[in-house]
């Protein structure tokens, strides 16, 4: 069997956000900075956390990096809630593109492509830290 990859990578992103900083902005402006930046299930999973900071300055890297991987930043169409973090069976990050995120990441699939992002996240002594991959796939190969 011969393989031949077609694997095109599309964007990459990565961010570092000092932890503290989102504590502050958290204790400073409470549940209307969260509204703003994070989806209502990014929000329940960070109620079940001890500390919820390290967790929502994970998702605020997260999300500036798919900006960054975009090559878009936030706009009036593209919003932080476009962006949703998860955790796949078995633990490994993820995120899912919604509205104008997910419009604008068809607009710049080549014709016959699907894109997948790729996130991995880690923290450490007060920084939290995500990396971003945007990679595209010929459809056919879906049907192999």
């Amino acid at each position: 069997m011969v393989w031949v990859l077609r694997i095109m990578i599309l964007g990459i992103g990565s961010d570092l956000t000092r932890i503290d900083r989102i504590r502050a902005s958290i204790d400073r402006l409470g549940v209307r900075f969260l509204q703003r930046v994070f989806t209502s299930d990014e929000m329940a999973k960070a109620n079940t956390i001890l500390d919820p900071a390290g967790f929502y300055a994970k998702r605020w890297a997260a999300k500036e990096a798919v900006l960054k991987a975009l090559g878009t930043g936030l706009n009036r169409n593209i919003i932080w809630r476009c962006i949703e973090t998860y955790h796949l069976e078995g633990g490994r990050p993820a995120v899912r593109l919604l509205g104008g995120a997910a419009d604008h990441l068809a607009a710049i699939c080549p014709p016959g492509h699907r894109a997948e992002v790729h996130l991995t996240l880690s923290d450490e002594q007060g920084l939290a830290q995500a990396f971003v991959i945007i990679e595209t796939r010929p459809i056919s190969e879906d049907a192999d």
